[in-house]
């Protein structure tokens, strides 16, 4: 069938009844670009099939041009708003094929075709099209023309379109408006100077406007205009103008302002404290974290204890650094002192950001009155901030308090204070604390401490009868020293005790490199009774990789536990030991899917063709995962190797 043919058969079913063979018929006019289609085409956008309308639709789409630009217009008079609605969706997007065509219906006597003329220009990104859009917002006689005439030069974005919209700012509220808008959106800062005069004189909406757009604009030319008005608008506009301030200067250009400014811009952003926009509390508190003092402390803490943690969560976080911004002042004093967690909570907040020693004094004395959740709050900030005067208080919390969490944080304190006297003999004691987790914190203040005493005393308990208090010294003496401890270290390695044994392997990772020396000591452990101690060998094997080790790595390969296997197959991966695909493979036979897994990834780490052959061979067996897998390291192997 010729191309004739196939059209008229497809004007054909247009014209039909069928509405499947209408939808079908308008697809293959789209598809094939049928321009005598077009009138039928804009008759079944009408139709109440929805189906068909919807061919029609895309056909017309496909079709375009200014045949369809023209066919399409008439519809915007239609009395049924989703025809027009349709009409003016696809005409958005196919109207720039023939701008001429929009021409004669910017002066159609009917004000709304000539709006929705208006809108469509919007979307025509073309300078002719920009023209069109400024004749209509200084020319046309009809606001709402005018106002979309603004908003359509705003979709648009020309810097073009400048001068007509300046020209514009005088014209009714609804106009400036849109005419503000759409000079925020293009970004030109030569309307900031025209924004500004206007201010003065324009209607709340219009001046609130303006003040966003300039805020957007960031022009630093606007600040000296922005601050003159700031004593001759009402309080709403003020606060977004101090907003818009602090949105153009940014924390570092408002530290520079002059005193008199400075002081003058303080004030009122206390004032917008009041405000209940969150763009405007936001920015005002930013503000005030560059240029608070001491009078914006209270106003601040207030505002903090008015506010929901869990509602306005970030609202919350940025009152809490503006406080400590503003840094220590007799209000985080008198809010410590309140005896009111809705001031309390904050400042202490407050105080985890800030590092003066001033809170210290503070906290110490709240202590005791706080509760169980304050005092950790408390206490953290203590260990952080404290010293050596201080070790008497945090002396009577180890005496006197019960809650792990504080003797924990007590503990931090006391590892930190190795110029201070006497608190070896302090932490040490702890080790015996009934809280497993106190011991584990005390164990660290211990070796945070690094005390020769200390050193003597773990050597001394490393003979204790219990096996826990042995396991903690062992651990102990090899973060301080694995050399300077290297007999009480061997000796825990033949301990009775299996996590004893483990952690005197673990010891050697200390060392580094240089724990290949005592190789001797360790390979024994290869062959121990406790799977953890042949893990933890496998795993210091694994960090060396040297070629000295790598045969007793190949034979943790054979070990009975599977998790020693593993960890030899990882460090074999990790050090891409090529000598080891074929035991790899013969391995793989045998495996568990877990092991199976950690051998293809090991082998798409070694790469090389050895193990890529193993695992192209992989590729087809009868498990889906391994088959997924193989693939998954072949593509590594091959991304490699490009």
């Amino acid at each position: 069938m010729n191309e004739n043919a196939q059209h008229s058969e497809i004007l054909d079913a247009l014209r039909s009844d069928n509405s499947s063979d209408i939808r079908d018929a308008a697809f293959s006019a789209g598809d094939q670009g049928v321009q005598e289609a077009i009138p039928l085409l804009c008759k079944h956008v009408k139709s109440p099939n929805v189906a068909v309308q919807e061919a029609a639709e895309y056909a017309l789409r496909k079709i375009r041009g200014p045949q369809v630009v023209d066919a399409l217009l008439p519809l915007l008079s239609s009395d049924d708003a989703p025809v027009r609605n349709v009409a003016m969706d696809i005409l958005r997007e196919i109207a720039p094929d023939s701008i001429e065509s929009l021409q004669p219906y910017m002066h159609h006597e009917d004000a709304d075709l000539r709006i929705f003329v208006t809108d469509i220009l919007g979307y025509c990104r073309t300078q002719q099209a920009c023209q069109m859009l400024c004749r209509a917002l200084l020319k046309d006689p009809e606001i709402n023309v005018r106002y979309q005439a603004a908003v359509s030069l705003g979709t648009q974005a020309f810097p073009e379109a400048v001068n007509a919209l300046c020209q514009a700012m005088y014209d009714e509220e609804w106009v400036q408006f849109a005419v503000v808008e759409a000079l925020a959106k293009i970004k030109d800062y030569s309307a900031v100077s025209a924004m500004v005069k206007l201010l003065s004189q324009a209607s709340p909406l219009v001046s609130s406007a303006i003040v966003d757009a300039l805020g957007d604009l960031g022009d630093v030319k606007s600040i000296p205009l922005l601050f003159s008005s700031l004593d001759n608008v009402k309080e709403a506009l003020r606060h977004k103008i101090v907003k818009a301030i602090v949105q153009i200067l940014g924390g570092r250009g408002l530290s520079l302002l002059a005193g008199k400014s400075k002081d003058r811009l303080r004030a009122y952003l206390l004032e917008a404290l009041t405000d209940t926009d969150e763009d405007v509390l936001m920015a005002t508190l930013q503000g005030l974290a560059a240029i608070g003092d001491e009078s914006c402390g209270k106003p601040v803490i207030d505002l903090a204890a008015r506010i929901d943690r869990e509602r306005d969560a970030e609202l919350y976080d940025k009152v809490v650094q503006t406080i400590a911004a503003i840094g220590y002042t007799s209000a985080m004093h008198d809010a410590l002192h309140s005896n009111d967690e809705k001031y309390i909570i904050p400042t202490m907040d407050a105080c985890h950001l800030m590092d003066d020693k001033h809170i210290v004094g503070d906290l110490k004395e709240i202590f005791w009155q706080v509760s169980p959740e304050l005092q950790r709050m408390a206490i953290s900030d203590l260990a952080r901030l404290a010293g050596c005067a201080d070790v008497p208080f945090f002396v009577t919390i180890m005496n006197d308090g019960d809650d792990a969490e504080v003797l924990k944080s007590a503990l931090v304190f006391f590892g930190n204070q190795n110029s201070c006297a006497d608190v070896d003999d302090l932490v040490f004691a702890q080790l015996d604390h009934r809280y497993v987790d106190v011991q584990e914190m005390a164990l660290e203040a211990c070796i945070n401490l690094h005390s020769a005493n200390l050193n003597e005393r773990f050597k001394e308990r490393a003979k204790s009868e219990d096996p826990m208090q042995r396991m903690m010294a062992i651990y102990a003496l090899g973060r301080f020293s694995v050399t300077e401890n290297l007999n009480e270290i061997s000796a825990a390695l033949e301990d009775e005790s299996p996590r004893t044994r483990q952690v005197a392997v673990q010891a050697f990772q200390n060392l580094g490199t240089q724990a290949e020396d005592y190789l001797y000591l360790l390979l024994p452990r290869l062959h121990d009774d406790a799977k953890d101690v042949r893990i933890a060998v496998v795993e210091l094997l694994g960090l060396m990789g040297s070629p000295s080790v790598l045969p007793h790595i190949l034979e943790a390969l054979n070990d009975e536990d599977e998790w020693v296997r593993i960890r030899a197959v990882e460090a074999l991966g990790t050090h891409k030991v090529v000598d080891a695909v074929p035991q790899l493979a013969e391995l793989f036979e045998s495996s568990s899917p877990m092991v199976a897994q950690k051998i293809i990834e090991a082998l798409g780490a070694i790469g090389g063709n050895a193990a890529f052959g193993v695992l192209l061979g992989l590729m087809d067996h009868e498990d889906p995962e391994v088959q997924h897998a193989a693939a998954d390291a072949v593509a590594a192997i091959q991304a490699e190797q490009e």
